[in-house]
């Protein structure tokens, strides 16, 4: 199998201001990728909404997925559809639409340019499961810890320790090969953690 991994823990992740709040860029692709830019592949992020009402920021070209970690956020995408998501749930939307939304939340965001392609799950096990394994399917894997601590095993060969906001990142070169990531459960406490699962 041949990948490679990248582990970022919470304190080791980039934090900006923006007119509504803050937000932490957790992966950029490629990774030398300048979001101000705009010549990413894909960018991951979350970010605090800590005004009542916003606009998004208009991406003409990209594809947005945002899912709800905390609160309740209402989308409204003038002349297509509107949404009310808490947390866990998500919209998919043009980034050159014009979005606006309501609620003070914080968020997951996947963006994507054209090319590629992904979308976002939520892993949630109780305290009385201790393992749970997962499938890699997409050419980079993305996981983010929104609560709990869990120790995640690669192929049986790779371990690491992964708790509330750090971000593990898999980069597959063959679709083809198999791969298994197993998460145990450590302290036997709820387990949330949002899976991005990329193609480019």
């Amino acid at each position: 199998m041949t990948y490679s991994i990248k582990f970022a823990k919470k304190n080791e992740q980039p934090t900006n201001l923006w007119s509504g709040g803050k937000t932490t860029q957790l992966a950029i692709y490629p990774e030398d990728a300048d979001y101000s830019k705009r010549n990413f592949q894909w960018r991951i992020s979350t970010a605090d909404v800590e005004v009542e009402e916003s606009l998004f920021t208009h991406l003409p070209g990209i594809q947005r997925v945002i899912m709800i970690i905390d609160g309740e956020m209402y989308l409204e995408h003038e002349g297509k559809h509107s949404v009310v998501l808490k947390p866990f749930e998500q919209d998919r939307f043009d980034g050159g639409w014009t979005t606006r939304s309501k609620g003070m939340v914080k968020d997951f965001n996947l963006m994507l340019s054209e090319g590629c392609d992904g979308g976002l799950t939520c892993i949630q096990f109780n305290k009385d499961i201790q393992d749970l394994m997962v499938d890699a399917t997409g050419t980079t894997e993305v996981f983010y810890c929104v609560e709990g601590m869990v120790k995640v095993e690669i192929d049986k060969e790779e371990s690491l320790f992964f708790e509330k906001g750090d971000t593990l990142i898999i980069m597959r070169e063959n679709l083809s090969e198999e791969m298994s990531i197993k998460f145990c459960n450590k302290i036997k406490k709820e387990v949330s953690i949002i899976r991005a699962s990329i193609v480019n």
